[in-house]
């Protein structure tokens, strides 16, 4: 008959042992929370500096909590709202745009790649990867843009250049190459051509691949401003992250000329109100498709 001195221990040691399966158990969620609210917290340090005052700023640093309330920062930066709407349409245009055509040509470059039996899958996929280790530089690129293409001051020199991504298009044959044959195979015997397969099958099997090369596909096309600056000097046709950027270089030759400004530029709050303008519609969007991006995880792992 057990003592009560050994079923107090034995109830102490059975404690014990519930409270530690409880903390291995909810442990990596700890974990990740903690790891989600570092990575959170420049976020919110960006909005808030956005939203406080440049002397406050400057005298107290960044905090959680605007020291002092101010949105000087958007209203300099939306002097002329025009011009940031114009900006937003142009670059929303590219990106839907760009991500459908992008996600497309990709796949269709893809499938005949992943398929053992098509002739030309060797000498296509080194041409491919080839060009993930070599390229002709700034200059040619340039040259080919403008002189043989005639795209300068036009749109599609910003969404042209996104259409085919080497690594996307890798990642898109190791997931085709995935599927059933014997589904394939099947539709072949009941008369299916390659293009009927490859719509009717290949492409509705292949969503969360499609999902999240298109959501990398669309946040490359969203930051991008370096085509802008090669190939854009209409106003007109700016995205939006290149009027940002001239905007800000040009406070900060205004701010440099000080006999020349007739009034302070906050250039601090100014930089982190861009950064909410630029990245705040792209973190939402990516909100809605982050369930994808969980699934694609392992489609880089190739066989």
């Amino acid at each position: 008959m057990a003592t009560y001195s050994q079923t107090l221990r034995t109830a102490r040691q059975q404690d014990f042992e519930r409270l530690m399966g409880i903390l291995a158990r909810y442990s990596i969620h700890i974990i990740l929370i903690v790891w989600s609210l570092a990575c959170l917290l420049p976020l919110l340090l960006v909005v808030s500096a956005s939203l406080t005052d440049e002397i406050a700023l400057t005298r107290n640093g960044y905090g959680l909590i605007p020291s002092q309330f101010s949105t000087e920062a958007y209203t300099f930066v939306l002097q002329d709202p025009t011009a940031i709407v114009r900006a937003y349409g142009v670059t929303i245009f590219n990106t839907l745009v760009g991500t459908v055509l992008g996600v497309l040509v990709m796949s269709m470059l893809a499938y005949p790649l992943s398929q053992p039996d098509f002739r030309l899958r060797r000498p296509l996929s080194f041409f491919v990867f080839f060009t993930m280790l070599f390229n002709g530089g700034i200059v040619p690129f340039y040259i080919l843009m403008t002189q043989y293409l005639k795209l300068r001051n036009n749109i599609l020199a910003l969404i042209i250049p996104h259409l085919v991504g080497v690594w996307y298009v890798l990642i898109l044959r190791t997931y085709f190459a995935g599927l059933p044959r014997e589904l394939l195979d099947a539709a072949r015997v009941d008369g299916a051509g390659e293009w009927r397969i490859f719509f009717a099958i290949v492409l509705p099997l292949s969503k969360p691949a499609l999902a999240t090369i298109g959501l990398f596909v669309a946040l490359g096309i969203w930051n991008d401003w370096i085509l802008a600056l090669y190939f854009i000097s209409d106003a007109n046709l700016y995205p939006l992250q290149y009027l940002l950027q001239i905007l800000l270089a040009n406070a900060n030759v205004i701010a440099n000329m000080r006999q020349l400004s007739t009034q302070a530029i906050p250039l601090q709050t100014m930089r982190m109100a861009m950064a909410v303008l630029a990245t705040g519609p792209a973190a939402i969007f990516f909100l809605f498709f982050q369930k994808y991006l969980v699934r694609g995880i392992t489609l880089g792992s190739f066989k």
